[in-house]
């Protein structure tokens, strides 16, 4: 392996091969172990795109909910599945297919666009400046994380991320948007692996057959993942897998690992020592 490879893939915790059975129980009992330490809160809340990452998270908490539920002979635990669509959401199939799958305790619907609009338009008024359609993808990003918190405070839950290692090695996720969580049931595991657990535990194979997509800027609809990265799952997962890649995509996934640190770092505090 190379050197930053080693490091990287020990930082992340990936396994180069995993029992999809066993990696499943882990999460679920992570989720059930958390509500049951924290005995105030009650649910779990996740946007659900119709995508293969919110798609396993989903299934995962409502697993979680329905065993505690079960065990403790109560109905007082639920997992609130959120759409969050700026306007009309492209992909609006895939996702009733996944809610269909998931079975959500609770489906709550929170149409972004007016408070994104109302947003880019008051910076834009107060700056003179005109907020490209990246920036405006982040305020989506960031004002649907917002609403979940909002929906965990009313429901007394906790926000769930769907953060893997293959965009966490990336930084392909937007901070303290998609990035912001309170626990990360996927963090250790790469593309490939969820996408083996969602095969395990049953889910309509075009859920995770999908080709990978942000959709967070206007003038770039349902762009793949693997376009704007300039690299294909298969090689970030390889690379995370320790195995041996195109030296020219190792580059690449090692640019993107370094230029995005401080998306997986803490603030920066007067304490903090590496910059004196």
């Amino acid at each position: 392996m190379r050197p930053l490879q080693k490091e990287i893939v020990q930082k992340l915790l990936v396994q180069p091969t995993i029992d999809p059975e066993m990696e499943f129980r882990k999460s679920v009992d992570l989720l059930k172990d958390y509500l049951k330490k924290y005995t105030f809160l009650k649910s779990f809340v996740l946007g659900i795109s119709g995508g293969q990452d919110s798609t396993l998270v989903g299934y995962t908490a409502q697993v979680a909910v329905n065993e505690l539920n079960q065990e403790l002979k109560t109905d007082e635990y639920n997992f609130i599945a959120v759409s969050l669509p700026y306007g009309i959401q492209a992909d609006e199939e895939d996702r009733q297919l996944a809610l269909k799958f998931i079975k959500p305790s609770k489906t709550v619907t929170v149409n972004i666009k007016a408070a994104v609009d109302a947003t880019v338009s008051a910076v834009e008024e107060a700056t003179g400046k005109k907020m490209t359609h990246f920036l405006k993808g982040n305020t989506k990003a960031r004002e649907r994380m917002k609403v979940q918190y909002d929906l965990a405070g009313l429901y007394k839950g906790v926000v769930l991320g769907t953060d893997h290692a293959a965009e966490a090695i990336t930084g392909f996720f937007t901070k303290h948007g998609d990035g912001a969580a309170d626990i990360i049931p996927l963090y250790r595991l790469n593309k490939r692996q969820g996408r083996e657990i969602l095969k395990f535990v049953g889910a309509p194979e075009r859920l995770y057959t999908k080709i990978p997509t942000a959709d967070l800027e206007d003038d770039k609809p349902l762009v793949p993942d693997e376009v704007a990265l300039g690299v294909s799952y298969d090689e970030i997962d390889d690379y995370l897998e320790g195995k041996e890649i195109r030296a020219e995509a190792a580059d690449i996934i090692e640019g993107w690992y370094t230029k995005t640190e401080h998306k997986r770092n803490e603030a920066i505090n007067v304490y903090d020592t590496w910059w004196k």
